[in-house]
């Protein structure tokens, strides 16, 4: 018996690191350690990403918010998925109702909670993709390849961030039909 209570106890300090939900910053948003501390100037942002190689991820949340905890110490966590978080994107994050000043492609200077406002945000979390390039004059909104309100499983939301890396939004297939495909393909 206390072999068996041994063994549990490993497994269980051994999964903790998997599972543990990124630190808190003071603003009271999850900071893990993928996520970039910017300007918020989303030229710049998006200028840094591609000289990176990656592509840009804005990142919306709010103090309190259990559909982003649940995206922070369930699916966030996933090795697969933080590891094509690290790998690939270039991730700003925004509070919903912040008052750090952003500054739009447009050239447009608003505080968090009016640039969330000026982009239909209006939910938390709320992941926005960004193209590779945003034409001169166009907003984060319009440019967005993909936006995606509220928390998923770690399937639907693996599976975003592989449809925006290969394009995806750019072919004929859906983004359901690719997550159905792509699921059964995973399951076989």
């Amino acid at each position: 018996m206390k072999f068996t209570a041994l063994l549990a106890a490993g497994v269980m300090a051994a999964a903790l690191p998997v599972f543990a939900a990124s630190p808190m910053g003071d603003d009271g948003l999850h900071k893990p350690d993928w996520l970039r501390d910017t300007f918020k100037d989303m030229s710049e942002d998006l200028a840094e990403a591609g000289a990176e190689g990656k592509r840009m991820l804005v990142i919306w949340e709010q103090r309190g918010c259990i559909y982003c905890k649940k995206m922070h110490e369930e699916v966030f966590p996933d090795e697969r998925i933080s590891k094509l978080i690290e790998d690939n994107y270039f991730v700003v994050q925004m509070n919903l109702f912040g008052d750090v000043e952003v500054t739009d492609f447009d050239g447009t200077m608003l505080s968090e909670k009016e640039m969330a406002q000026r982009w239909g945000v209006f939910f938390t979390p709320t992941l926005m993709f960004m193209p590779e390039e945003v034409p001169e004059g166009g907003t984060a909104a319009e440019a967005a390849v993909a936006t995606m309100p509220g928390a998923f499983g770690k399937g639907t939301t693996r599976s975003l961030l592989k449809w925006v890396l290969e394009k995806g939004y750019e072919g004929d297939e859906h983004f359901q039909k690719y997550v159905a495909r792509t699921m059964a393909e995973e399951s076989n």
